[in-house]
This record gives structure tokens, sequence and C-alpha cells, in this order.
């Protein structure tokens, strides 16, 4: 990737990341066109080539950003640090929904990302997903109180059950034009009740 674009003031980078998210959100990836993205970001198509030198640049590109700011985030809210799973996750939404409002389209571009299957970035993607969920599962098992859940609880399973509910209803809440993030922190916060009552020790 052209370093000039790591010069463009930070304001610049972020109208670029955020039509970047936006256009790939709404698109497959062979019907994004990166004349849409320079157009919402404010600059023209040749400038936009001249920081990325295709578009699979700036796809990964935007895939390793959404990564990095989402740990930068998660860090910041304390999450890594908690022995109380409920209080991460809840620590986790909070970071995310901050996130969302800087990045207003990352959740829904991280969800069709994820479900890309256009063989000149299917398998890049995957194994960067795949590293990054398995980093984040094995730092949070590693935390946890086994003394905590219910007798006989298989935590690896426990965590694996909570994350693809999650992904399930990110990727239906995201098909929905706006971005209710009050309606989205109520029903993760009513799903960590119902968690709670599933494993917790009584």
């Amino acid at each position: 990737m052209n370093e000039k674009f790591f010069a463009l003031p930070e304001e610049k980078q972020q109208r670029i990341i955020n039509a970047g998210y936006r256009v790939f959100s709404q698109n497959s990836y062979k019907k994004s066109p990166m004349s849409e993205i320079a157009g919402e970001a404010g600059i023209s198509k040749s400038l936009l080539f001249h920081y990325f030198r295709n578009k699979k640049e700036l796809y990964l590109f935007l895939w390793d950003n959404c990564a990095k700011v989402t740990i930068q985030y998660l860090e910041e809210y304390g999450c890594y640090e908690q022995t109380d799973l409920f209080e991460m996750l809840y620590r986790g939404m909070q970071a995310k929904i901050r996130l969302m409002y800087r990045y207003p389209y990352i959740g829904s571009y991280a969800m069709k990302v994820f479900y890309e299957r256009d063989p000149e970035v299917c398998t890049e993607i995957q194994e960067r997903y795949k590293k990054y969920r398995d980093m984040k599962a094995a730092s949070t098992l590693l935390n946890l109180d086994p003394n905590q859940f219910r007798e006989g609880i298989d935590l690896s399973m426990m965590y694996q059950e909570m994350y693809l509910a999650s992904l399930g209803y990110l990727w239906e809440f995201m098909q929905n034009e706006e971005l209710d993030v009050e309606k989205m922190e109520a029903d993760f916060t009513k799903l960590f009740e119902f968690w709670k009552k599933a494993y917790l020790r009584e």
C-alpha cells in the first residue's frame, strides 16, 4: 500500500475508510466500484488508485483496519482484563457501539466480508479472520473463572455458542437500512441476561 495514504490528515483518511466501508458493505466485492468510493470520499478515482494500487489492496486494508481498531477499542474498555464473562461482554458491546459512531458501516462491512465468496479475496479474508477469532477466543477462555458457571459446562462450547448466536443476530440486524444502536444494545442486554440464567451458578 502507498505510504502516502498515511501521510494524509486523519480526517481525510477517515473519509476514505468510511466510504470504503459503506460501498463494500452494500455490494459484493465484484460490484463495488472504486469510482463510488472515491466520489463519496471527495477525491478523484485516480487519486484513490494513487493510495491503493487496486481494489483488492483497499479491500484487505479495510479488513485489517477493522480488526485493528476493534481490538484497540476493546483494549481501551478493558475487555481482555475481565474474569467475569458478562462484564467482558457488556464492555465489549459498549466498545463496539462507540466504534460504530466513528465508523457507521464497519459492522455491516465486517459481516459482508465474512460471507464474501469471490475467489480473488475469499481465502485471504478467511485466513485473517480465523487468526483474529482464535486469538480472541483463547484470551477470553484463559481469563474465565470456571467456578462462576454451572457444574459440567464446557466453557469452549459455551463461548462458541455465544459467538455464533451474536454473529447471527448481527447479520439480521445489519440488513436494516437504519442503524438503531439503542435497539441493538437493548437486544444484547436481554441476551446477556438469558445467558446468565442458563450458565451461571445460582
